[in-house]
């Protein structure tokens, strides 16, 4: 062992990647593990850095950071990591903390990972430096936690199903600044610090908006010196790896624990058990919930840093483990064996991450995970409630009176919506407290967020499903219902219809009951996510309920954090703007509106241009390295990226590519602007439809980039596997931003607020979020087309006709008949008759009604694009006005208007500094 330790390394020629796959730098020996009773090669001297005297930004170089000085040609550029360098720390990391990094880098190699850099692989580098980094985290987490317990701040409890974290290291470098640093700590060891981030799995836990939302709400409840928890399920499988084969998705599972976790931490001393099935017993004493199943949920931990505050909150995510007297009844061999086995049952509760996204599927299996969730987080809040002494896990209150001014619970839509039974069944139940008074404080501390006006969205469980799984629940949601309906009759006397619409259990040949009542019925405040969507849910979907309770319904417009949606994602960029107006507006978006002051500004109109230009180069030799395939850098690069759904209309895009092709093909020698239209996204696995627009996507790609007479001036390229790490890679380098869902359908949209930040303008629909953008921006700085809500509620009054729009615009029949003949599937004509079909037929999203107005908008980008300079001044525009967009903003405003807790950016000192 010693010889293998301290023998010679042999001559390298260039880079040269090991077995497993390590980046080592030409020339140079990999650095040390740490000294321990092996002998270990002394380090190598700290490698010469790159010249710090750069002229500015331009493309980076990929191994800038890994050649010899010898062979290292002067470049007149700045990488992104040195560009993080220049923001916020304003010159190189402190000697000491690098140093420190170093020791704390080998350390975690050697101990915790077992390795020396003879035999360590990248990913043993990423870990070891991702433990690194927690380090940081930990002693700030724990002075949290125990500053918490010492004030007692209300706890906001934000309940949600879905939790899209995506990666965790450079979001905790930059929200410790620790970037700096750990930049120079890398580069110092002789490693890539692109390449170790891009080893990290996504924390995939989310299907789109609903879960990256959540995300973000977190990192503005730490940011904002909230004492907030988010409660989820750690699923064991995330959303789902898409494939493209042969034109169409295929799903892999996503195994994304397969090389363990380093952010997590496991608390199995707080592990819940959890009950299902059963019988209810009533007694003069009470109702008893006997004869369960028991499933145990293990809690594993997450730090949520905030942004340089030194606060670091935590996520909590539940695993279900089966408890050791499962099924172990018989004692003969086989019985044992077999009850062993079956474990895996009990245990399934959190395997798998449902893929449907604004889709309900009403499955036993999901239901579970719903209670799971709900009832062990309950138990949590209350324990943590009882024992909020500090240093205390006695119980030390014992009257509820005070739990809704110590606890707030946010609903994430109504997936979480037992919590509001299961609050009330233990307050009746076991603490024995009145119905009265355990409604009154289960209605004042819970809060519900809708997510959706989409009728197949909706959560309408089967009675028969609630009676054998949560027999106690469904006796409790019966008496809700009975009580609420009084109170209706009461206001409304002889309106039975009325009673009909509002009741929480739903007739028919299989009576349901109705989540999103249940949870407007069961808390204090309502919200939408724009401010359209609460005027809709006000105005139609919950009109009977806001016209008992109008103080309960609010709005609540969406927000993003600009930590990942810019800093971290878009280097160049912030550093553009943190030269003009300074860094503040990191932790306070609406500083951005100074950039109206330099709209007219050369060299900003400059900067802001190069650094769109570069991020667009990063992503072309990306999309070259990833999927082997060559893009125009000057053209404009047209982005479609969420979920694939009808209301989204992917469709309507595809029908504008087709448009185009038909033009460049019938005026070859006019000149076109150069596009390249991406469309990415997931369909989930059951969603014909959806599954047939990849296919449309993929097979209209295949016919046009092979035509020879297109060339460079049109691209159709789908993306595959789209999710947050990718995301961050193509928003940056996006030029338009398609956000073209039917008027009324899409409840906010945060991607659209991604894309107008990161310097993207707008194509859209006076749909969800794009309203308030135009408002912000001027709707002349956006390109918006299309029908209104009200055109569409007019449209739907007289009929909407397909066949009208397919007669009377040849453009559109030539497209349409292209998809009918097999055009874009020659080997098999028919392949897109559904698609043909629906659009003809019964189209439910009027995709041909806005088709006129969508490819005129569209001439008009391509005008705009043609004169550079207007068109870099309308992204300053949209910039400076997207501060309102912040996540910051929105949980600010949940807190003040919902949670009755004030926001602060005090700042807890660090494990280093005395405590206050």
């Amino acid at each position: 062992m010693k010889e293998a330790a301290s023998r010679p390394l042999p001559p390298r020629r260039g880079r040269r990647k090991p077995a497993s796959g390590a980046l080592i730098a030409p020339g140079a020996r990999p650095p040390p593990a740490p000294q321990s009773s092996v002998s270990s090669p002394p380090p190598p001297p700290p490698r010469p850095r790159p010249q710090s005297h750069r002229s500015g930004p331009g493309p980076r170089s990929p191994v800038v950071c890994v050649t010899p000085p010898h062979r290292r040609r002067h470049v007149a550029t700045l990488s992104d990591q040195e560009r993080r360098r220049q923001i916020s720390v304003r010159g190189l990391a402190g000697a000491e903390n690098v140093s420190r990094l170093k020791r704390s880098f080998n350390r975690h190699l050697h101990f915790t990972l077992v390795k020396d850099r003879n035999v360590a692989t990248p990913r043993d580098y990423y870990q070891a430096l991702a433990h690194a980094v927690r380090d940081h985290l930990v002693g700030r987490w724990l002075r949290t936690q125990q500053y918490y317990y010492e004030k007692d701040p209300k706890r906001i409890y934000y309940l949600s199903l879905e939790f899209y974290m995506g990666r965790t290291l450079q979001n905790t470098m930059v929200n410790l600044g620790l970037q700096n640093s750990c930049d120079e700590a890398i580069y110092q060891l002789g490693l890539d610090m692109e390449e170790l981030q891009e080893i990290e799995e996504d924390a995939g836990l989310g299907n789109g908006g609903l879960g990256r939302l959540a995300a973000c709400f977190l990192d503005s409840m730490a940011t904002l010196g909230l004492a907030a928890y988010g409660y989820g399920i750690r699923y064991e499988f995330g959303i789902f790896n898409q494939k493209i084969s042969g034109g169409w998705q295929v799903e892999e599972a996503d195994d994304w624990l397969r090389y363990g976790n380093p952010w997590e931490k496991a608390r199995p001393e707080y592990t819940i058990p959890v009950h299902f099935y059963g019988r209810v017993e009533h007694s003069p004493q009470g109702a008893k919930w006997l004869d369960t199943q028991v499933v145990l949920a293990l809690p594993y931990d997450t730090p949520v840093p905030g942004y340089r505050n030194n606060t670091v909150n935590t996520m909590r995510l539940w695993s279900a483990r089966a408890p050791n007297e499962f099924n172990l009844k018989d004692f003969n061999i086989g019985g044992y064996i077999q009850a062993v086995l079956d474990r895996n049952l009990a245990e399934n509760i959190s395997r798998v991450l449902y893929p449907n996204d604004n889709f309900f599927e009403g499955k036993e299996l999901r239901l579970k995970q719903e209670y799971f969730v709900v009832a062990a987080t309950l138990h949590d809040i209350i324990r943590r409630f009882k024992s909020a002494k500090f240093g205390s896990r006695d119980p030390v209150r014992t009257a509820f009176d005070t739990f809704p001014d110590k606890v707030a619970i946010q609903l994430n839509d109504t997936h979480p919506s037992l919590a509001i039974p299961e609050l009330m069944r233990i307050l009746v139940d076991e603490e024995q407290l009145s119905w009265d008074k355990a409604w009154e404080v289960t209605v004042r501390t819970c809060a519900y967020t809708n997510h959706t006006v989409l009728p197949e969205a909706l959560e309408r469980w089967p009675l028969h499903l609630l009676e054998a799984l949560l027999p106690r629940h469904l006796e409790i949601i019966y008496e809700i219902n009975q009580r609420f309906l009084d109170r209706v009759y009461a206001t409304f006397p002889g309106d039975h219809d009325r009673l009909r619409r509002m009741s929480l259990v739903e007739e028919g040949a299989v009576k349901r009951i109705n989540m999103a009542h249940l949870c407007i019925v069961g808390s204090h405040a309502v919200n939408g996510v724009a401010r359209i969507h609460s005027d809709i849910l006000k105005n139609s979907v919950f009109k009977d309920f806001y016209e008992l309770d109008p103080h309960k319904f609010q709005n609540k417009t969406n927000g993003i954090t600009p930590r990942r949606w810019l800093l971290l994602c878009n280097p160049g960029l912030a550093e553009a703007i943190a030269q003009r107006i300074g860094e503040d507006f990191v932790a306070d978006l609406d500083q951005l509106q100074q950039l109206r002051n330099f709209v007219d500004d050369e060299s900003f109109i400059r900067d802001v241009a190069k650094v769109k230009q570069e991020n667009k180069l990063k992503f072309a030799a990306f999309l070259e390295k990833e999927y082997g395939v060559r893009v125009n850098p000057a053209s404009l690069f047209d982005v479609q990226v969420k979920r694939i759904h009808e209301y989204k209309r992917q469709l309507l895009n595809c029908l504008h590519v087709i448009t185009l092709y038909n033009r460049i093909k019938k005026e070859p020698n006019k000149p076109f602007v150069p596009r390249t239209v991406m469309i990415g996204g997931k369909a989930a696995p059951g969603y014909h439809m959806a599954k047939m627009i990849i296919k449309l996507v993929t097979s209209i790609g295949d016919v046009v980039n092979q035509d020879p007479a297109v060339g460079d001036r049109l691209k159709v390229l789908f993306l595959e596997n789209y999710r947050v790490s990718l995301a961050e890679k193509v928003i940056p380098a996006a030029d338009l931003s398609e956000q073209i869902s039917t008027a009324g359908t899409e409840a906010s949209g945060t991607g659209n607020m991604k894309f107008m930040l990161n310097g993207a303008l707008t194509i859209g629909t006076m749909d969800g979020a794009n309203v308030e953008m135009a408002e912000e921006a001027g709707e002349e700085n956006l390109f918006i087309f299309g029908m209104r809500v009200e055109d569409v509620e007019a449209l739907d009054r007289q009929g909407y006709c397909a066949h009208d729009y397919y007669e009377r615009l040849p453009e559109l029949r030539q497209a349409v008949d292209q998809l009918s003949s097999g055009f874009f599937s020659p080997r098999q004509p028919d392949l897109f008759r559904d698609i043909v079909n629906m659009l003809m037929n019964h189209d439910r999203f009027k995709v041909f009604a806005d088709y006129e107005a969508y490819v005129k908008c569209q001439e008009k980008v391509s005008a705009l694009y043609k004169n550079a300079r207007e068109w870099t001044r309308m992204v300053i525009r949209n910039v400076a006005a997207a501060g309102k967009f912040s996540s910051d903003r929105t949980i600010a405003q949940y807190a003040r208007e919902i949670w009755g807790a004030e926001p602060t950016r005090h700042r807890i000192p660090a494990p280093d500094e005395p405590r206050e």
